[in-house]
C-alpha cells in the first residue's frame, strides 16, 4: 500500500513537471511569435524618427544613431489640414460602421429566420454580388449621375455600408444561437423587432464585434473613394490627404527646380504609417478578445 501512494506520489510530480515545463516551453514561444509581430512596427516608428539620409545609407534600426523629428515636422507643416482630415476620417468611419453595423446585422438576421425555399433565393440574391460586379464605370455613373453624391460624405459612406460576406457570416453566427430562446419570446408575444435588439444582439456581441472590427479598418483605411468621387480639399479624409501628402514630396524632390532640397520621402512613409495607423490599433486590441471567437462560431458552412 505504502509503494501504490508512493508511486502515485512520484508520478503527480512527474506529471506537474512536465506540465510546468510544457506550460513554460508554450508561454515562450507565444512570446517570440508576438515579439516577431510587434518588430515591424518598432522599425516603423523608429525609421520614422531616423534622418532621411541615415534610411538611405545604413537602412533600418531598431535604435536610431541621431534621432530626428524632420519627418514628422514636414508633414505637420499644415496641422489645420491634418486635423480636418482625422475629422473627416472619424466621421465617415463612426457613421459608416454604425449604419452599415445595422443593417448588415438586421439582413442576417432576416435570413436566418426565414425558412423554405425564399431564404436560398434571399441568401443566392445577397451572394450573387460577391461573385459578380457591374463594374467601375456603371460604379461611378450610379454615384455620379443618379445620385449625384460626388463632393459629399455619403460618397465615402455608401458604397460599403453592406458587406456581402459579412451579412453571410452574421446569418451563420444567428443560426447557432439557442432558437428555444428566441420562440420562447415570439410564444411571449415579443415581436420579431424586439427580439432582435433585446435577445438576438446581444447574444451576438462577438459576432458584431468582429464585424465591427471589419467594417470600421475599411472605412479607416480607404482612400480609393476619395480619389473618385471628391474634388473638394476640405473633405479629404485623411487616408486620402497623407496620399496627397507623399505625392507632391516626390514631385517636389524630383523636381529640377529645386535641386539640392530634398524633403525626407522615406522616413515621411513611415511619419505617414505611424499617423494613420496609430488610433486603429487600441481599437483593434480592445476589440481583440472578441475577434477569435467571433469568427470561430460565426464560420460559414
Amino acid at each position: 500500500m505504502q509503494l501504490t501512494e508512493t508511486k502515485k506520489a512520484s508520478f503527480l510530480s512527474s506529471y506537474r513537471v512536465q506540465k510546468r515545463a510544457a506550460e513554460t516551453l508554450i508561454h515562450g514561444l507565444m512570446i517570440l511569435i508576438a515579439g516577431g509581430m510587434i518588430l515591424p512596427f518598432i522599425l516603423v516608428i523608429s525609421a520614422s524618427l531616423t534622418p532621411n539620409q541615415d534610411l538611405m545609407v545604413k537602412g533600418y534600426k531598431i535604435i536610431p544613431d541621431r534621432p530626428s523629428n524632420e519627418a514628422y515636422a514636414y508633414l505637420f507643416k499644415s496641422p489645420a489640414s491634418l486635423i480636418r482630415g482625422y475629422g473627416v476620417t472619424l466621421i465617415v468611419s463612426l457613421t459608416g460602421t454604425t449604419l452599415g453595423m445595422l443593417m448588415m446585422s438586421m439582413t442576417g438576421y432576416g435570413l436566418s429566420r426565414i425558412i423554405g425555399r425564399t431564404r436560398r433565393a434571399l441568401t443566392l440574391y445577397v451572394l450573387f454580388p460577391v461573385l459578380f460586379s457591374g463594374g467601375l464605370i456603371p460604379f461611378y455613373l450610379v454615384m455620379t449621375q443618379m445620385y449625384h453624391l460626388n463632393d459629399s460624405l455619403l460618397a465615402l459612406i455608401f458604397p460599403y455600408l453592406v458587406s456581402p460576406f459579412n451579412v453571410l457570416l452574421l446569418r451563420s453566427y444567428f443560426n447557432q444561437l439557442p432558437q428555444e430562446i428566441l420562440e420562447s419570446a415570439k410564444i411571449d408575444g415579443a415581436s420579431e423587432a424586439r427580439i432582435f435588439f433585446q435577445i438576438a444582439i446581444p447574444l451576438s456581441t462577438p459576432a458584431l464585434a468582429t464585424i465591427g472590427l471589419f467594417t470600421l479598418l475599411g472605412y479607416w483605411n480607404d482612400f480609393w473613394l476619395a480619389m473618385l468621387f471628391i474634388r473638394d480639399t476640405k473633405l479629404y479624409p485623411l487616408q486620402y490627404l497623407l496620399f496627397q501628402i507623399l505625392n507632391n514630396a516626390q514631385a517636389f524632390e524630383k523636381s529640377p527646380m529645386v535641386q539640392g532640397i530634398s524633403p525626407p520621402t522615406h522616413s515621411l512613409r513611415m511619419a505617414m504609417a505611424v499617423v494613420a495607423a496609430g488610433p486603429t490599433i487600441f481599437v483593434s486590441l480592445f476589440l481583440g478578445r472578441y475577434f477569435v471567437r467571433g469568427i470561430t462560431l460565426g464560420a460559414l458552412k
